[in-house]
């Protein structure tokens, strides 16, 4: 009875065939950056630009210099990752069962629904905040949550159709808003921001918030095929990869720039200081200051606008337990949903004054798996995949053990980028021994350590597999 409501999509992990896709056109591809740009232009992704500034001690140019150069890197990785959906109508981690193994991609898929509900988490916890402070405290930040996991299980629920309706949309009223904070806040910023910190300082910190700035795009490598499954087999991956990246470094430009003006504007501006001491969401609210109410209008839009970035992430991360095993497949994906959405639920409640915090230390441990991840994909496809059926890959075969490579290779070399990216993290809680080697102070380069692991150690390996197992 659930299932047959309008608009409710019933199809889980279930290859999408190719007769049961949609056709080509140009309004589809449109929706391609449509559904990132809408996803991504939220104060979530605007809170990240914040840390530049006021976490690594940049000035203002560095921080946009780190930001649009790490948002590039993350965007083509993600842009990369979805190409496979409409070549193969299969799901982001189902994909990867051809290039890990049926039984070893399991392991990216249970770290990808960590990194889903976190970040659905962040979204709570940043849209309630800004609601708490449009209503001067009245509200607390525990309602915020409530509205913003409510509609983001709402649309997530029902699926596909509509939440690509909700993405065509969402994005114009966050767009108009966001300008609005451009000109009310803009007087503010301080665009001769300097740098603190001696040479050593600096350099720490500009490495460590380019790779936060790549970690934010990249964390949704590992869901990006799954929103275009509906597509024609035929459609172009160039223009899939185009629009992909056009979407995502568009929407991660403009917020994240806005974040480092608003940073940038504290040491000048006692208001916005004491708004900062409150929280992420308030400083924001304080850049609307000279509207007054209109100005609190524009903050309950910019908290709504949350939502946008939390239901794909909720819509993925559902998949991921009928990605597991079977047990989970026999659950409706829809069920699944509602389990998601109360893990973050109850995730912000617990963590709600602790925004910084969860945003410089679990944005940048994602990043590092991802990363990883899309090296050994990369590296397969390009080294490893002889032309055939569908260009070296049998989407047919996406259950079927036997026809599926063992992935022992690229488990190995998952696990030795995670030891590459274990020695070059810095976060609060550990720092790794080459990490603390940087600036005097360290820096964060697990990223790059574990890339470099896994580039080094997966081709060899992977020669190996193939000679004694041949798959």
């Amino acid at each position: 009875r659930i299932e047959s409501l309008s608009g409710l999509e019933a199809r889980g992990i279930t290859r999408v065939l190719p007769s049961e896709r949609h056709g080509h056109s140009v309004m589809g591809y449109i929706q391609m950056s449509l559904l990132w740009f809408s996803a991504n232009i939220s104060a979530n992704n605007l809170a990240v630009g914040l840390l530049g500034p006021l976490l690594f001690g940049l000035g203002f140019l560095d921080s946009a210099m780190c930001s649009v150069f790490g948002i590039l890197v993350g965007s083509a990785a993600t842009a990369y990752m979805s190409i496979w959906g409409a070549q193969s109508g299969n799901r982001t981690m189902i994909v990867a069962r051809y290039f890990m193994g049926y039984w070893p991609a399991k392991l990216p898929c249970i770290l990808n629904m960590i990194l889903m509900i976190g970040y659905g988490t962040i979204d709570c916890i940043i849209g309630g905040q800004i609601l708490s402070a449009v209503s001067g405290g009245s509200m607390s930040i525990v309602v915020g949550i409530v509205v913003v996991a409510l509609i983001s299980w709402v649309v997530a629920v029902f699926g596909m159709a509509i939440f690509h309706v909700y993405e065509r949309w969402a994005w114009i009223p966050q767009v108009i808003v966001l300008f609005i904070l451009v000109g009310s806040a803009g007087p503010s910023f301080n665009a001769n921001l300097q740098n603190t910190g001696d040479a050593g300082a600096i350099t720490a910190g500009r490495l460590s918030f380019f790779s936060l700035q790549l970690s934010v795009p990249v964390s949704w490598a590992a869901a990006s095929s799954d929103f275009y499954v509906y597509y024609p087999e035929s459609t172009k991956k160039w223009k899939v990869f185009l629009m992909t990246m056009t979407g995502l470094t568009l929407s991660f430009t403009f917020v994240n720039m806005l974040g480092i003006g608003l940073a940038s504007g504290i040491a000048t501006n006692p208001l916005w200081d004491e708004a900062n001491k409150v929280s992420s969401g308030a400083l924001i609210l304080a850049g609307y200051g000279p509207l007054n109410g209109f100005g609190k209008f524009c903050g309950v839009i910019v908290a709504l606008g949350v939502i946008s970035n939390n239901i794909p992430g909720t819509y993925a991360s559902a998949l991921g337990f009928q990605v597991l095993g079977r047990y989970g497949k026999m659950v409706p994906r829809y069920f699944w949903v509602c389990v998601i959405v109360l893990i973050y639920f109850i995730c912000a409640v617990a963590g709600r004054n602790n925004l910084f915090d969860i945003l410089q230390n679990f944005v940048a441990l994602m990043g590092y798996w991802t990363m990883i991840f899309v090296a050994i994909v990369l590296q397969e496809h390009l080294m490893f995949r002889r032309p055939g059926l569908a260009g070296g890959f049998d989407w047919t075969a996406w259950e079927d053990k036997t026809r599926l490579p063992l992935g022992l290779a690229a488990l190995v070399a998952f696990l030795v980028g995670w030891a590459g990216a274990i020695i070059g993290m810095y976060q609060n809680w550990y720092m790794g021994p080459v990490a603390a080697k940087i600036g005097g102070i360290g820096a964060d380069i697990g990223v790059w350590l574990g890339c470099a692991f896994a580039l080094v150690v997966f081709p060899p390996l992977r020669y190996l597999e193939l000679r004694k197992y041949g798959r």
